[in-house]
């Protein structure tokens, strides 16, 4: 049975043009080409935010492409965020994010660098985590010449990039080198287990769908998920212990697969005494935020803003 007459009207036109994201290895170049043609298209605002490639030297590994959106109406020393695109863990660049990255620089007066972190299968866990973690410090090592904050950096990322952010923010806290000040968890793909749990009755039919779930993560993991021996540096909710963990917003839909996982990472942090923000988006499945002149996508849009803006000012 659809559920098709719970999701919100404005949202439906996203349903129709991006269909369900089932995918082989086999067909990733070719997805990944699509996706970056697509991403091509999108109009870039026209904001005063100078927008740089950077490579980030990461020890033992590749180096690690990012792009630095600095506006040019901030403070010094600047907050600054560190974005982690979504993807699912095996598609997605940060120009996919560009836009709206461009218009956070310009609204909030903080820097922003979006890491590319490379991709699974071919780089399974702990790689792009580990890309992340490099860019993390970059920002931190080269705060005075970037004019930014060293105690006011952020890590912010959706689905996957969600994911990347609460896992980095763990990795961050246990190394004790790069303090995180804010995270922003939006429908953070953090659960493996859900793969492996009762379907939901109601979350998962649209965009992002357990089997697509399922083989995401595989990729990432390099074994079922699901299993036992999985780091919570690569899936967050399998974290024991989140105390100590920076403040967090956490948004997600109602109609998201990752509704639960999410809603059970909430409370877990609630409980270790982190101070956390929680929106659900009724009749809004994964992605929703592609229809960008939605109602609930400007609103969820302004939710995060003043939650930015609120943890810049601590």
């Amino acid at each position: 049975m659809s559920h098709r007459h719970l999701v919100d009207p404005e949202l439906l036109p996203v349903l129709e043009a991006f269909p369900s994201m089932e995918l082989t290895v086999a067909d990733l170049p070719g997805f990944r080409a699509q996706m970056d043609a697509m991403t091509a298209t999108i109009p870039q605002p026209a904001l005063p935010v100078a927008v740089d490639e950077v490579m980030i030297a990461a020890a033992g590994a590749p180096d690690v492409r990012a792009l630095l959106f600095t506006p040019e109406a901030r403070t010094s020393p600047a907050p600054a965020i560190l974005h982690i695109h979504g993807g699912a863990y095996i598609i997605g660049r940060p120009e996919i994010s560009s836009a709206i990255l461009m218009e956070t620089a310009n609204a909030l007066g903080c820097v922003i660098l979006s890491v590319d972190y490379r991709l699974a299968p071919e780089t399974p866990h702990p790689g792009p985590i580990e890309d992340c973690y490099a860019a993390l410090g970059w920002l931190h090592m080269n705060a005075v010449r970037l004019g930014i904050d060293a105690a006011r950096i952020a890590v912010m990322g959706e689905s996957a990039g969600g994911g990347l952010s609460a896992a980095l923010a763990l990795l961050a806290r246990d190394r004790g080198e790069y303090p995180i000040a804010f995270q922003l968890l939006d429908a953070p793909m953090m659960d493996d287990r859900t793969c492996a749990r009762p379907p939901h009755p109601v979350a998962g039919e649209f965009v992002f769908t357990p089997k697509s779930n399922s083989f995401g993560w595989r990729c990432l993991l390099g074994q079922e998920p699901g299993s036992d021996g999985v780091s919570p540096y690569a899936a967050a909710a399998r974290a024991e212990d989140l105390s100590g963990l920076p403040p967090a917003f956490v948004a997600t839909g109602a109609l998201d697969l990752f509704l639960e996982e999410n809603l059970d990472y909430v409370r877990r942090l609630a409980r270790a005494a982190v101070p956390v923000e929680l929106h659900v988006y009724p009749g809004a499945p994964h992605g929703y935020a592609l229809a960008h002149e939605a109602a609930i996508t400007r609103t969820a849009t302004r939710d995060k803003l003043d939650a930015l803006r609120r943890a810049f000012a601590r």
